[in-house]
C-alpha cells in the first residue's frame, strides 16, 4: 500500500458551504465576527471558555453528520 501524500495546509480549494457553516458557528457560538485573518492580535486571537469551545465543536460535528447523511441520500 502506497502512503498518501499530505497536502500543505491551505492549498485545497475552500468549500463555500463549509466556510459559511464554520463562520456561522463561530459567530453564534463563540461570538467571533469572522474567521478571516485580519493581521491584528486583538482581532485574530480570542479568549474562549472551554464550554463554548465544546459547543462549537459539537455544532461542527453535527453539521458534518448532517452533510454526510444528505450526501448519501442523493
Amino acid at each position: 500500500m502506497t502512503p498518501r501524500k499530505s497536502r500543505p495546509v491551505g492549498t485545497a480549494k475552500p468549500d463555500p458551504a463549509l466556510e459559511e457553516t464554520l463562520e456561522r458557528i463561530a459567530r453564534e457560538t463563540l461570538n467571533i465576527e469572522t474567521l478571516k485573518t485580519r493581521n491584528s492580535d486583538s482581532l485574530d486571537f480570542h479568549e474562549v471558555a472551554v464550554w463554548r469551545l465544546k459547543e462549537a465543536l459539537n455544532a461542527a460535528y453535527q453539521a458534518g453528520l448532517s452533510s454526510a447523511s444528505s450526501a448519501r441520500s442523493k
